[in-house]
C-alpha cells in the first residue's frame, strides 16, 4: 500500500537529521519508505549505525540495493523489499521517516505499539499529530537563499 510518494530527502537534510536524532555508532537506525537508500546509506557510512530501510517499491529496492553494494555497505545496510506496516522494527534506536501528515498518522499506532523506550523518530517536514516534538528545528539548506527550508521534528517514545 502506497502512503506517500517518492520525493528523497536532500542530502544537508538527511545529515541534519541524523544529527538532530543524535544517532550513534552501534545503534539500529530504520527509515521507513526508505526510496533510494541515501538515509541508511549515510547512516552507516557517517554515524556508523546498522540501518534498515523499508521500501515497497521495487525499482527503488535496486536502486537502493545497488548503491549499497557499490559502497561495500551489505554488513552494515539492509534494504527490504516490504509494506513498512509488516515490518518489525521493535529493535530501533532510530526511526526516520519523510512521509505526509496523513501517512505519519497511519503509521503512529505501529510506532506506539512496537518502539520501545527512549527511541528516537525524526520526521521531515510532517509532524505526528499528537505526539510532543522534543524539538522543532528549522533548517536552511541553502542560508544564502533562504530557501529550501526544512522543518524536521524530534519525538522521543516516552
Amino acid at each position: 500500500m502506497f502512503i506517500a510518494p517518492y520525493v528523497p530527502s536532500p542530502l544537508p537534510v538527511v545529515r541534519e537529521m541524523l544529527k538532530l536524532a543524535e544517532l550513534k555508532p552501534g545503534e539500529v537506525f530504520y527509515d521507513l519508505g526508505a526510496g533510494d537508500g541515501r538515509t541508511v546509506i549515510m547512516a552507516a557510512k557517517d554515524f556508523g549505525a546498522r540501518a534498515i530501510g523499508v521500501e515497497l517499491r521495487e525499482d527503488l529496492v535496486k536502486r537502493a540495493l545497488n548503491s549499497v553494494y557499490e559502497l561495500g555497505l551489505q554488513n552494515k545496510v539492509t534494504i527490504v523489499n516490504e509494506d513498512m506496516f509488516k515490518v518489525d522494527i521493535s529493535q530501533a534506536d532510530v526511526v526516520f521517516l519523510y512521509l505526509t501528515t496523513s501517512a505519519n498518522e497511519k503509521i503512529k499506532p505501529k510506532l506506539e505499539s512496537e518502539l520501545k523506550l527512549g527511541v528516537r523518530v525524526v520526521s521531515h517536514d510532517y509532524e505526528i499529530v499528537g505526539w510532543k516534538p522534543v524539538k522543532v528545528e528549522n533548517f536552511c539548506e541553502n542560508p544564502k537563499l533562504g530557501y529550501p527550508s526544512h522543518t524536521l521534528y524530534l519525538y522521543k517514545k516516552v
